[in-house]
């Protein structure tokens, strides 16, 4: 498959690896993009999987509640500018579409687009709209979540919006108390209520890529698996100046080693990595490397499954929110989690204004 230059970017947008990387990624994956993602991040090349631009525009979300307060619907529409995103018609339209949403029997976005909304389908009052304001709109997605007890948090004036629903009735208290988690799910962006509902193939999958990311950064490994492999890289693989430069380190009692990746060439730290790579077997079944990648994969679980983040408001800066949802009442829990921030997954064009106006004027200079 042919590699192009735009292939190339949308990846490099995705991971904020190197170009060559990217294009070797996409080579080494036959052009597949989640593919090249994964080989990345195998390689500790990625800095961050993400989307490619991320929150590219702009648009407002909304949040409407039945008057039963037991059904509640979310929606986002992108405008081109924020500017537009303020308009008062805009404003009024996006959340007459939430309210029309909570009566929605799918959260397919063309069959919402035909629905009527005060005498005309939301796609022709939309078409409408966009002649009028004379700026591209799009209805983007929905959602709509039903149950007992249901809060909503919006924050930065419509840029984010998160729907709880809790497993309880709704008191006050534990209305409150969702929607103190709703802020945590609009700052914090977990993927996954809890682990149960990640896969065993999801976790496989996270475990096979730390494991590679670690054993392709050979200096993060523990100090025997390290010296080890630093004693293979000087027997015959390194160069004379690496070698050198390690013998040197190694006599100094002083020396820190977590500095040493600062003395040691490009190609040294590539080459200590291939044997890393080469020796997979054996350090796999390392306890000491085996304890480190189930460390790292706790951890992530912790960053995308809102019950294992720490709470945001822990007095204690450590309380976990199923901690905290266990403190306000004893077997309350999280039935169902939306979240919708503004332009997310979308590629913005990037403006260089200083460049157009200098072509607006040599434009003007060449007639």
């Amino acid at each position: 498959m042919a590699i192009t230059a735009a292939m190339v970017k949308e990846l490099r947008e995705m991971t904020g690896a190197g170009m060559m990387d990217c294009k070797k990624a996409l080579v080494e994956t036959e052009g597949n993009i989640e593919a090249a993602v994964d080989f990345l991040r195998e390689k500790g090349l990625a800095k961050a999987a993400k989307k490619a631009g991320r929150v590219a525009a702009e648009g407002l979300v909304k949040i409407a509640f039945a008057e039963d307060g037991k059904t509640a619907a979310i929606v986002e529409v992108n405008s081109e500018t924020d500017f537009v995103s303020k308009n008062e018609e805009f404003v009024n339209f996006v959340a007459d579409l939430a309210q029309l949403a909570l009566t929605a029997e799918t959260d397919d976005i063309e069959s919402f687009k035909a629905m009527d909304l005060n005498g005309a389908t939301v796609q022709d009052t939309l078409t409408a709209l966009i002649a009028k304001i004379g700026e591209n709109m799009s209805v983007r997605r929905i959602a709509k979540v039903s149950g007992e007890a249901i809060t909503s948090y919006v924050h930065g004036g419509g840029r984010i919006g998160a729907v709880v629903v809790g497993n309880t009735e709704a008191t006050d208290e534990i209305k409150t108390a969702l929607t103190n988690i709703a802020m945590q799910v609009a700052a914090m962006n977990p993927q996954y209520v809890s682990r149960n509902e990640i896969s065993d193939d999801e976790l496989a999958k996270m475990r096979t890529i730390t494991l590679e990311s670690a054993l392709n950064d050979p200096f993060s490994l523990p100090k025997p698996i390290l010296n080890a492999l630093l004693d293979k890289a000087v027997d015959g693989v390194w160069g004379e100046e690496d070698t050198n430069i390690l013998a040197e380190k190694r006599a100094d009692k002083g020396f820190n080693f977590n500095y040493l990746p600062n003395f040691i060439s490009e190609e040294g730290k590539a080459q200590l990595a291939g044997l890393a790579v080469a020796d997979k077997e054996n350090i796999s079944g390392n306890k000491i490397f085996t304890g480190l990648v189930e460390g790292r994969i706790s951890k992530q679980l912790k960053d995308i499954c809102l019950l294992d983040q720490v709470y945001v408001r822990a007095e204690d800066g450590k309380q976990t929110v199923a901690k905290y949802l266990e403190s306000v009442s004893k077997g309350l829990g999280i039935a169902q989690v939306v979240r919708f921030e503004v332009g997310e997954g979308i590629e913005k064009k990037e403006e260089d204004f200083a460049a157009e106006v200098a072509a607006q004027q040599a434009a003007a200079a060449n007639k």
